[in-house]
């Protein structure tokens, strides 16, 4: 049986922003994020993944993605998303 999984991704942007999005197929979300044909994003000419987290369940991925895009979820996501990745890289 084939499990259909939804991602939960954020991208880092130019001057330190961040976008954070949901898919049930990152590969080509990803590319249509390169490709300049996704509206939010598309006046940044650099962009990374930088994170991502796969859920069997899409309402699931959905309340997740509004989570990180609330006010508390924003300070979730800088505490233990970005700060934690940022001291993995060194």
């Amino acid at each position: 049986m084939l499990i259909s999984m939804h991602y939960v991704y954020l991208l880092r942007l130019d001057h330190s922003k961040y976008y954070t999005g949901q898919t049930s197929d990152i590969v080509a979300r990803l590319m249509k994020h390169k490709k300049g044909d996704v509206k939010s994003t598309s006046g940044y000419a650099n962009m990374e993944l930088i994170w991502y987290a796969a859920f069997e369940d899409k309402d699931r991925a959905l309340e997740f993605e509004k989570y990180l895009k609330s006010g508390s979820g924003k300070s979730f996501r800088n505490k233990h998303l970005i700060e934690l990745l940022k001291k993995n890289s060194v």
